[in-house]
């Protein structure tokens, strides 16, 4: 094979193949052509890859979720750096229960108002409490890997209950 048609060895990244066209004899002075010709992805690159593009797609339905797991991670650095965080955290839970107590008294809901109240207020002291216990015992002790699950079903269910679809 000729030296002009034989491509050289070039530097380029593990994923692309850069293949050199030597210059032309018509041409004085030109540069030559580089073609570059990407590496096809896995497919399990294409799998992450389109898992990733559905999650950001429906990134606001799946809020909960996201907090849910932002919780955790955030429960899990607390009890690995400051165990005794679970007994600041601790009347924190109490923090729902005295506003729906104070909804009562300013403004008295019945039915499903009173209903929503109610189970926002013991979702939102249920999550409150799972923190601090977490905190202070770990997030994965125990009940509590199960009381975060339930407490993230219960929410994504309410999420998606309550939040406009368009």
């Amino acid at each position: 094979m000729s030296s002009r048609t034989r491509t050289r060895a070039a530097k380029s990244g593990a994923s692309v193949h850069t293949v050199r066209i030597p210059r032309q004899r018509g041409r004085r002075g030109g540069d030559p052509f580089v073609v570059v010709v990407p590496e096809r992805p896995s497919l399990t690159r294409q799998a992450l890859t389109g898992l990733a593009l559905l999650l950001w797609d429906h990134r606001r339905a799946l809020a909960p979720t996201g907090f849910a797991l932002v919780a955790l991670a955030v429960a899990g650095l607390l009890h690995a750096m400051a165990w005794w965080s679970g007994l600041v955290l601790a009347p924190l839970a109490a923090g729902p229960l005295v506003w729906l107590a104070v909804m009562q008294r300013r403004r008295p809901g019945t039915g499903s108002v009173l209903a929503w109240r109610i189970g926002l207020a013991a979702l939102a002291s249920t999550g409150l409490a799972w923190l601090a216990l977490a905190a202070g015992f770990g997030p994965l002790t125990g009940p509590l890997e199960l009381v975060w699950l339930l407490g993230l079903i219960a929410a994504q269910a309410a999420w998606f209950i309550v939040r406009r679809t368009h």
